[in-house]
């Protein structure tokens, strides 16, 4: 089992009622991890591409709340990607895995779940980088990450 097959869509909970929808997540229940973190990303502008990072040891969910957009990941070997288009759905990201964000449509808001607070020295925002250290990993660390 390598990082990608881990990255996973999940379904939130989704009560339905004629004035409007509620979802709700709870860390640990929801999510496979405590909520450290949660940052939005909003006002793209039309063509942007956002992310192209991986982090060595925190675990994300986006969440597209409003709009839509395209996530691709890769382990370095494998890539697979994901639209995100409903708001009680969330990718879970593992760590160790380069993520892309694009094709955002307009009024896209996105919402990130961390497993972690935010670390500076946990982001590996060159590729190259990237490529080192999944290179560096042993064996057996590689697919579990």
């Amino acid at each position: 089992m390598n990082r990608l097959t881990k990255a996973t869509l999940m379904e939130f909970p989704k009560i339905c009622d004629p004035r409007g929808n509620l979802s709700f997540i709870e860390g640990t229940r929801h999510v496979p991890f405590p909520i450290k973190r949660v940052f939005y990303i909003y006002d793209v502008p039309g063509g942007e591409t956002r992310g192209a990072h991986a982090h060595r040891q925190c675990a994300e969910v986006l969440i597209a709340v409003a709009g839509s957009l395209e996530v691709r990941l890769t382990d370095g070997e494998k890539e697979v990607s994901f639209l995100l288009n409903r708001s009680n759905r969330g990718l879970l990201i593992p760590p160790g895995t380069w993520r892309t964000m694009h094709d955002f449509t307009t009024g896209t808001v996105v919402v990130a779940l961390c497993s972690r607070e935010y670390e500076e020295e946990d982001y590996i925002r060159d590729y190259e980088e990237f490529e080192k250290f999944v290179a560096s990993l042993p064996e057996e660390k590689r697919a579990i990450l």
